[in-house]
């Protein structure tokens, strides 16, 4: 009886090593092509980004129309981007006193530091990352939109048979634009947030007005003003160059405008918060 038993296991173990044997092959084998796919799309996206970058930076035919093209997406890009802006970081600012006022309960705990403790929060981190994440959906889908579109409706190649770099003229003065002025927006942000904050001090009296005032002056170091700037000058050429690419290379009709400006968004997004890391483990 043992021993028909064990054969029996044996015949068992065998059958099943042999019908899951293949299942398990073929399943590893898609895993393995999957993961081949996915880096061999990304190295290949990585190199035709820096080549993409190389025809934007090539030497523009006429510096003239470069500074008025400049002019024109800053005022499409950056001051159209201003009351948003604006109004997110007034509420910001108002709520960032509100939780800190009700955290702070310890009668140790001087109430300048609520004035003190949203300054650094809104310079170190939101008037640059937070409102770079912001811009990512509004200016990168912008670029991204405008550019697929006029992919996919020939005028680059149009551009192209006319020997114009269309790359140099469509993205550059973007990249410009957004690079040197964005910086501004995000000081703006950080005063406004300041302001927020302070219109609700004064109405609803959380704290004393002039403790909320000796706590934004407290301890204030100037060099998290260059910190700020250098971070959103990095940023938003992030966001530019990233949504160009993709709307340059946008194809598959009004869908693959729709799909390039979310893969914009999205990849724009992402490296924003990896540059982040970085650049506050350098720079701080």
């Amino acid at each position: 009886m043992a021993n028909v038993q064990h054969l029996y296991q044996k015949l068992t173990f065998y059958r099943i090593n042999y019908t899951t044997k293949p299942f398990f092959c073929t399943f590893v084998f898609c895993v393995y092509q999957t993961i081949i796919i996915v880096i061999t799309k990304f190295l290949s996206n990585i190199g035709n980004y820096f080549l993409f970058l190389r025809k934007v930076f090539s030497k523009p035919e006429k510096w003239r129309l470069l500074f008025k093209q400049c002019i024109i997406e800053a005022d499409k890009l950056v001051i159209n981007s201003i009351p948003l802006i604006a109004l997110i970081s007034v509420f910001i600012g108002a709520v960032l006193v509100i939780q800190t006022a009700s955290n702070m309960t310890s009668p140790l705990l001087h109430k300048m530091y609520v004035g003190y403790m949203a300054r650094e929060s809104l310079i170190l981190e939101f008037s640059s990352t937070m409102v770079c994440l912001i811009l990512a959906g509004k200016i990168g889908s912008n670029i991204s939109s405008e550019i697929g579109t006029m992919r996919i409706t020939e005028q680059i190649d149009a551009m192209e048979m006319m020997g114009v770099n269309s790359a140099g003229y469509l993205v550059l003065p973007k990249i410009i634009a957004t690079t040197l002025l964005n910086p501004l927006l995000t000081l703006m942000s950080f005063l406004v947030g300041l302001l927020g904050g302070y219109l609700l001090v004064s109405s609803t009296g959380i704290i004393m007005v002039k403790d909320f005032i000796t706590g934004i002056r407290f301890c204030f170091q100037e060099y998290y003003i260059l910190y700020t700037v250098i971070k959103t000058a990095v940023f938003s050429f992030i966001i530019s160059s990233i949504s160009s690419f993709y709307g340059y290379y946008a194809i598959g009709g009004s869908l693959g405008v729709g799909k390039s400006s979310t893969n914009a968004i999205v990849t724009s997004s992402a490296l924003i918060l990896m540059t982040n890391l970085i650049l506050t483990h350098i720079m701080l």
